[in-house]
């Protein structure tokens, strides 16, 4: 009798852990709720990167608009005001990308009765998007002239339209970004 019983005793023992295979329904909330926290946490921080991306490319644009400015200005002694100018020289240009639309703006020594610079600006065509801004200016040194530059971002994300105003533009030195414009590397 006691083999009989510990054959029952095992086989009820068997049944038994049989019957708790599988998760219970708080073990699964409690993964979903783990799981719905760290998704609330990377999404905003994943949604961020993605307007990084798309804003490089107005960093990249203007950054090599404004050094074409400066290669025209080495060859012509004034800057482009127009794309059609400037593409002539540095090939086709777009004015406007999906993300982006671009301008540029130019004055020769004399032309305004200030020193010579050059301009570009990139309005954002979303509003989750940040404008960029860059200015080259004509700075006398002794007796050779210079070109100095700075690049600069908006604060804050907006359908902003830089303009001049962006830039401080102190004579003998590098222009500066202002207002709600910060410069960058």
């Amino acid at each position: 009798m006691k083999s009989e019983f510990k054959t029952k005793l095992i086989q009820h023992i068997l049944n038994k852990k049989n019957g708790e295979k599988g998760f219970t329904l708080i073990e699964l909330l409690v993964v979903i709720i783990i799981i719905g926290i760290l998704a609330a946490i990377a999404l905003p921080s994943f949604l961020n990167q993605a307007a990084k991306a798309r804003q490089s490319e107005a960093k990249t644009s203007v950054g090599s608009l404004i050094k074409a400015q400066e290669a025209y200005y080495l060859e012509k002694q004034s800057y482009a005001n127009a794309f059609t100018t400037l593409g002539q020289e540095q090939g086709t240009i777009k004015t406007e990308t999906e993300n982006y639309t671009y301008a540029i703006s130019g004055a020769s020594r004399g032309t305004t009765g200030t020193a010579a610079f050059g301009f570009v600006a990139a309005t954002p065509r979303e509003p989750s998007l940040k404008a960029y801004a860059a200015l080259s200016q004509l700075v006398a040194s002794g007796a050779t002239n210079n070109t100095l530059s700075v690049l600069c971002e908006a604060i804050s994300a907006g359908i902003v339209t830089p303009g001049l105003g962006a830039f401080t533009q102190v004579t003998g030195s590098a222009p500066v970004c202002t207002g709600s414009f910060t410069g960058i590397q």
